[in-house]
């Protein structure tokens, strides 16, 4: 986990699930409770516990137990809510956060001692070991950041107390409910107490900070040891990250981006950035638009997106993203993460070659 500042620049950094219909059966929660409080005497959240116990067939006494056992944290809903600071986007800023001194020293440690799973799951899945150890090293410093928070309280106070200022309130309500609910499932298939594990203020676990339904999803065993652990068992975050790619539409081969100049006549960025960060112009379209392509990205096959990330008051940085681009964002959908996860791993790679170079 991030401290939580940096933390809160992207929220949710792993899948989502639809909103579920138990959302509407639920109060909209406006009030503050106070710290103390335990789940156990909120009427909503036993309503969902014997709900998901109907609908999975588990044990209702079980499943009002977790749910009562966890406690609201206040620390945490105003985290969810918008910064304000939309229009103070600054990616030389960010990227100092990640793509750093102390971060690359601990990338080059951690490639060194994990030089063969990370080959091993770049052949198997065709992700590149940068491309993991920058998701890692971003997201957790390698292990030495993965939060302090009890996931149960966590995905509680925000399923049942977020924050009704939020604009997307009930949606994002919805979404941690769906999480809870994904961390009881976790719980069922591995044997895994609920209670026990910690991780960020919205509730991501683990080395590569997943999600329980990233968890039940997307996390393999990647030692063969026939338990998956996302915590303590390196193999087994690194294939889960790169399995996770693969999942959102990772293709091996493909660069992230690729650089690009504007035509001096004028250059079409309102077309270009409607669709935000999804591919979505050919190689063509792109220079029909005013954008220059260099000779690999001209080649390019497949679909592309006009990347555009701000520098504050200088002028901003663009680059044309492919759909490896894209995946990256499934992981958060930000540009600027996208961006430091590929750089802080270019970084890391740079710095070991050398260190190997006579």
């Amino acid at each position: 986990m991030r401290s939580l500042v940096s933390h809160l620049i992207f929220l949710l950094a792993a899948s989502t699930l639809p909103a579920t219909a138990i959302a509407e059966k639920l109060p909209r929660s406006g009030h503050a409770a106070p710290s103390h409080h335990a789940y156990a005497g909120r009427a909503d959240a036993m309503l969902l516990a014997q709900d998901m116990a109907a609908r999975h067939q588990w044990d209702v006494d079980w499943v009002r137990d977790v749910i009562g056992q966890a406690r609201f944290l206040p620390q945490v809903p105003p985290l969810m809510l918008p910064s304000g600071a939309a229009g103070a986007k600054n990616w030389q800023l960010y990227r100092s956060r990640f793509v750093e001194p102390v971060r690359i020293r601990a990338g080059v440690r951690f490639w060194k001692k994990y030089r063969a799973t990370l080959a091993q799951a770049e052949h198997l899945y065709g992700v590149p070991a940068e491309i993991i150890v920058g998701i890692i090293g971003v997201e957790t410093l390698y292990g030495q950041q993965m939060g302090n928070f009890r996931v149960i309280d966590a995905l509680a106070t925000l399923a049942f107390d977020f924050p009704s200022a939020h604009p997307r309130a009930q949606a994002r309500q919805a979404y941690f409910q769906g999480e809870l609910e994904q961390l009881l499932t976790l719980a069922q298939q591995t044997g895994i107490n609920p209670l026990v594990p910690r991780g960020s203020y919205a509730g991501a676990m683990g080395l590569g900070q997943f999600m329980p339904s990233s968890w039940v999803r997307y996390a393999v065993d990647g030692n063969g040891d026939g338990h998956i652990d996302l915590f303590d068992n390196v193999p087994d975050a690194i294939h889960s990250v790169a399995n996770y790619f693969v999942a959102h539409g990772w293709h091996p081969g493909m660069p992230t981006h690729y650089p690009i100049e504007f035509n001096p006549a004028g250059v079409d960025l309102e077309t270009l950035l409607a669709p935000d960060i999804r591919p979505t112009f050919s190689a063509r379209d792109m220079d029909e638009h005013g954008v220059q392509l260099g000779a690999t990205g001209q080649a390019h096959g497949g679909l592309l997106a006009l990347i555009e990330l701000k520098n504050g008051q200088q002028p901003a940085t663009y680059v044309a993203g492919t759909d490896n681009f894209y995946a990256i964002t499934r992981y958060n959908w930000s540009s600027y993460y996208a961006m430091a996860v590929i750089e802080l791993g270019q970084a890391v790679q740079q710095a070991l070659r050398q260190r190997a170079a006579p």
